[in-house]
C-alpha cells in the first residue's frame, strides 16, 4: 500500500510504539542528553534537560554537535551523558557490539540509554545495503547485558501480528483499528526497545 512505511498516508506504526516507549521513560531523559541525528525526542520528552547534544557520523548534518562513529567514539569523553537516545539506529551499525560498548562508556553512572529497533519490519528501499540487523527479545537482552549487566537491562516488545502485518503492507497507524495496537505480543513484536542503566 505504501513504499514509505505508511508515511505518505499518516502516522508510521513503529513511531507510535517508539513514542509510547519514550513517554513511559521520559523521567530518564534528563541532565546532559545526546540523541542521534537530531534533538526532536529530547525536546518533546525530556525533563530537566541541562544540555542537549546531537551525534551523527555524517559531517554534513547541520544539527550535529558531535561528529563521530558510534563504534569508536574516541572524541567523546567517558562518563559524559546522563541519557543516550538511540532510536532506530542500531540496525544500521554493522559492529553493533562495539556501538553498545561505546554507549556504556560515555554514560555517567546511573545514566540511561533508551534504544529502539525494528522487530518484524521491512527493509527500506534506500537501506538495502546498510540495514543489517533485526533483533529478538533474547538477542536484545544479551547484547546490552554484555556491557550493562543482567540486572540493569529491561527489554520491551511492542505490537503484535496484526500491527506487524499492517506495517509490512505500508499501512498507516490511522488505518489500523486502535484495539489492535493496544496488545503487545513478544512473539510478533513490531518494535523492540531497551532501557539500560549504567550501574
Amino acid at each position: 500500500m505504501s513504499q514509505t512505511y505508511g508515511w505518505d498516508r499518516g502516522t508510521l506504526i513503529d513511531r507510535f510504539f517508539i513514542e509510547r516507549f519514550l513517554a513511559e521513560h521520559q523521567h530518564d531523559i534528563r541532565g546532559v542528553v545526546v540523541e542521534v541525528a537530531d534533538r526532536d525526542y529530547t525536546t518533546r520528552y525530556g525533563r530537566n534537560v541541562d544540555r542537549s547534544e546531537v551525534l551523527d557520523i555524517r559531517p554534513t548534518n547541520p544539527n550535529a554537535t558531535i561528529v563521530t562513529d558510534l563504534c569508536d567514539a574516541q572524541n567523546v569523553a567517558s562518563t559524559t551523558f546522563d541519557c543516550v537516545l538511540l532510536t532506530q539506529t542500531l540496525q544500521f551499525i554493522f559492529d553493533i557490539r562495539s556501538a553498545v560498548a561505546e554507549v556504556h562508556r560515555i554514560l555517567r553512572p546511573r545514566g540511561v540509554v533508551l534504544a529502539t529497533f525494528p522487530g518484524i519490519q521491512r527493509v527500506g528501499r534506500s537501506h538495502l545495503n546498510s540495514d543489517y540487523w533485526r533483533l529478538t527479545v533474547a538477542s536484545a537482552r544479551a547484547l546490552f547485558e554484555s556491557d550493562f549487566g543482567d540486572d540493569a537491562v529491561e527489554v520491551f516488545a511492542y505490537g503484535n501480528l496484526a500491527t506487524s502485518l499492517a506495517f509490512l503492507r505500508g499501512m498507516a497507524l490511522e488505518e489500523v483499528p486502535s484495539r489492535l495496537y493496544r496488545v503487545n505480543d513478544p512473539f510478533f513484536a513490531t518494535t523492540l526497545a531497551v532501557r539500560a542503566e549504567r550501574r
